[in-house]
């Protein structure tokens, strides 16, 4: 077992090599566990929000990263965006097929940790 972890590349059938440096699907794997990229995920599994709203229910993300989050995973085809045109423009996200693949696991291990955990003032 000396190839290690490996991604199969849908369209053609060969494998990315995750361990080396210019492996594009590590450039996702990093997007999607990013600090905020994960959140965005999460945030995002059910509903799809506008940028405030989705900037107001991740508490603590501050605008800019929000955007480069976002930027990353749009990038990645995990989040799809649709601009209204409208004064000012109305910006709404969701998720892509991929996008909900990808974020089910990490809703899925949010739950563990969220049910497993004591609960604040039991130790």
């Amino acid at each position: 077992m000396s190839e290690g972890v490996q991604l199969t590349q849908a369209e053609t059938g060969t494998r990315y090599e995750v361990f080396h440096t210019d492996c594009p699907a590590r450039d996702v794997v990093d997007h999607v566990t990013s600090k905020w990229g994960v959140w965005v995920l999460i945030a995002l599994r059910n509903n799809e929000l506008r940028f405030y709203e989705l900037r107001d229910s991740i508490r603590g993300i501050s605008e800019k990263m929000l955007a480069q989050a976002l930027r990353a995973l749009v990038q990645d085809g995990l989040v799809w965006r649709r601009v209204e045109p409208t004064t000012p423009p109305q910006v709404t996200y969701g998720l892509t097929e991929f996008g909900q693949d990808v974020g089910e696991p990490l809703t899925d291990l949010l739950d563990r940790i969220t049910e497993r955990l004591p609960t604040r003032g039991e130790e």
